[in-house]
């Protein structure tokens, strides 16, 4: 009789489970055994994937960057780096409305016990960054925004977005969270120096994209 295989989608369902679990019941629940029971399986397939604790929480880290980035890059580039920035904008937040239990591990604001994120798992949002650093340089080289640091103006609008999607997430943004997601993108754009009707045309481009 030859072994059973492996499930390949284990992992990636065990650290589903972990973000759930950690995000309703807190830190305490994130037991190996509560994981595999609420998974259906063995405590032994649950250290099997993880060597332990730390590499399950590492990996939802990992997996929730990962799921931004691919958003990322289905974005792509146009002849319109502004609508691009503002596509990105729309891309963070859909990660964070699809993922509600994984965002506040992604940057270590969930509750872990004994865990801290090291500077090589902070790497992994750095990495992600890149491809709006690179959208807003664009940006500058075709005269919409001021002449800048693209990394600095990048970091500036990846603040703005990450407390906007934080505040969707906790249901704060009322009556219409998406009407003031756009609204802020449309404000960021006019900081960053494109004028008000040039971004206005570039944010309506970007919600039809969306």
């Amino acid at each position: 009789m030859s072994p059973r295989r492996a499930d390949p989608a284990m992992p990636t369902t065990l650290v589903e489970a972990a973000a759930r679990l950690l995000a309703e019941e807190g830190p305490a629940a994130l037991t190996t055994r509560r994981l595999a029971a609420e998974v259906g399986t063995s405590t032994t397939v649950v250290y099997t994937c993880f060597g332990g604790m730390d590499d399950l929480v590492r990996a939802m880290v990992h997996e929730g960057f990962a799921r931004l980035h691919a958003l990322f890059g289905a974005v792509g580039e146009s002849d319109d780096p502004v609508a691009d920035i503002a596509s990105l904008g729309h891309a963070y937040r859909a990660n964070a409305l699809a993922n509600p239990h994984l965002y506040p591990v992604m940057f270590g604001g969930a509750p872990l016990a004994g865990f801290a994120l090291t500077d090589q798992d902070r790497h992994y949002g750095r990495f992600t960054l890149d491809t709006l650093i690179a959208a807003v340089a664009r940006a500058v080289a075709a005269g919409r925004f001021l002449p800048a640091d693209p990394a600095e103006v990048a970091h500036q609008m990846w603040i703005a977005l990450h407390g906007l999607a934080t505040l969707d997430l906790g249901g704060y943004l009322v009556p219409d969270a998406a009407d003031c997601f756009g609204q802020q993108l449309l404000l960021l754009m006019i900081a960053a120096g494109d004028a008000p009707d040039a971004a206005a045309r570039s944010i309506a481009l970007a919600a039809r994209r969306h």
